[in-house]
């Protein structure tokens, strides 16, 4: 590729760009906000956007992967678990620890040695769009040979994660409840 190519960029590489950028503002959103539930929606748009990124690289089934795995699975069992623990809708005072500027000092220092390690790693790398990269022959493989453990201590987590929103939730409700524990508090014998 010659430096002429790079100052003349596609619609393609365009809209590669704005995507990125609507990403970046979710997950910045998704972090920033103080409210729960807007957090899981703007989570949403950030996966969302990811999958078109990957459409727009001709990784198709990583994209389809994405939308199922994610969007359909992660972020309904979020969504759940917030519903379960019954976890505060408005905005939650307990979710600020008033730690932002050491959070904004680190969250920035971890971003600036990422983005100068994938940019130093991938100085001189192209990505070919003729050829598609993310077929399901070559993700199966990467999956299941170098990234089974990982992928399935994952789905222990977040099992582990559902059950343990369910017993705190129980819990919650146990205590709220009356002696005979059947949640009627008019008090007659039935």
């Amino acid at each position: 590729m010659t430096g002429r190519d790079l100052l003349s960029p596609s619609g393609q590489d365009i809209v590669f760009l704005l995507v990125g950028v609507v990403v970046l503002g979710a997950a910045v959103a998704c972090v920033t906000t103080r409210r729960l539930v807007r957090a899981a929606l703007w989570l949403v748009v950030a996966l969302g956007g990811l999958a078109v990124e990957y459409l727009l690289l001709t990784a198709e089934f990583v994209a389809w992967v994405q939308v199922l795995l994610y969007l359909g699975s992660v972020v309904v069992l979020l969504l759940f678990g917030l519903m379960l623990t019954k976890a505060p809708v408005g905005p939650s005072p307990d979710a600020d620890s008033e730690n932002r500027p050491a959070a904004l000092a680190v969250a920035g220092a971890a971003a600036a040695l990422l983005v100068t390690l994938v940019v130093d790693a991938f100085r001189t790398t192209w990505i070919d769009l003729e050829e598609p990269h993310g077929t399901s022959e070559q993700v199966g493989e990467s999956l299941f040979r170098s990234w089974v453990l990982p992928f399935e201590a994952l789905s222990v987590l977040l099992l582990a994660a559902l059950i343990g929103a369910v017993v705190v939730s129980r819990a919650r409700n146990s205590r709220h409840d009356p002696p005979g524990g059947d949640g009627d508090t008019t008090g007659e014998e039935r």
